[in-house]
């Protein structure tokens, strides 16, 4: 946490809004506070007792709205309105760079289970067939017809990266624009940006 007014945007529900109040509170927002509060020790805007103090009181919270006050004279206030909420998982809160990395990181996971998906078939067809060759004597490799078949995706999709990334980034960008009128909606039903489609 940088003890910026970008925390609020951290918790499942902006906890100063009157309508989250009442809101049961989440390990993950409690995480949020306590990442704020050691924030605050570190840079010696609290010391080891207020911060022990605080912690315990974070403890014994139960909703989103008994949150803020311990977080008051740490963190700049701005008046609560509708707000893009970061939810686990949500692509919502995430910029270009954040969505390139993780269009980055599917192709890496696809190029791996290719990999797998080459490997696994290939090592026990051969298996088998020295297996077999061994007592029957020399065979035709059949085996080559699965290390090429199981090797095409592979090799198409390290040859395709570029493709593959940018593909992967226009759809986490619909995904983004979706979540984001979802929760601009959820948040201020009457806000005109929510019903502004996905980028194309």
């Amino acid at each position: 946490m940088d003890g910026t007014s970008d925390v609020w945007s951290a918790f499942s529900r902006d906890p100063r809004a009157p309508g989250h109040a009442a809101l049961r509170a989440g390990d993950a927002d409690r995480e949020v506070v306590r990442g704020e509060l050691s924030a605050a020790y570190a840079d010696g805007r609290l010391d080891h007792e207020e911060l022990d103090e605080r912690q315990d009181r974070l403890a014994a919270r139960r909703t989103l709205g008994e949150l803020p006050p311990l977080l008051a004279d740490l963190v700049p206030e701005r008046p609560a309105g509708p707000v893009a909420v970061r939810r686990p998982g949500s692509l919502a809160g995430a910029d270009d760079a954040a969505l390139q990395r993780r269009a980055e990181q599917a192709w890496t996971d696809d190029r791996r289970r290719a990999v797998v998906g080459f490997l696994a078939p290939t090592l026990i067809c051969w298996a088998v067939w020295v297996a077999v060759a061994i007592g029957a004597g020399a065979t035709f490799p059949w085996p080559l017809i699965v290390t090429a078949a199981t090797a095409i995706p592979l090799v198409r999709l390290s040859l395709t990266r570029d493709a593959h990334v940018a593909e992967e980034v226009r759809r986490l960008e619909r995904r983004h624009d979706r979540q984001l009128a979802k929760e601009r909606h959820r948040d201020d039903p009457d806000d005109p940006d929510a019903l502004e489609g996905p980028r194309g």
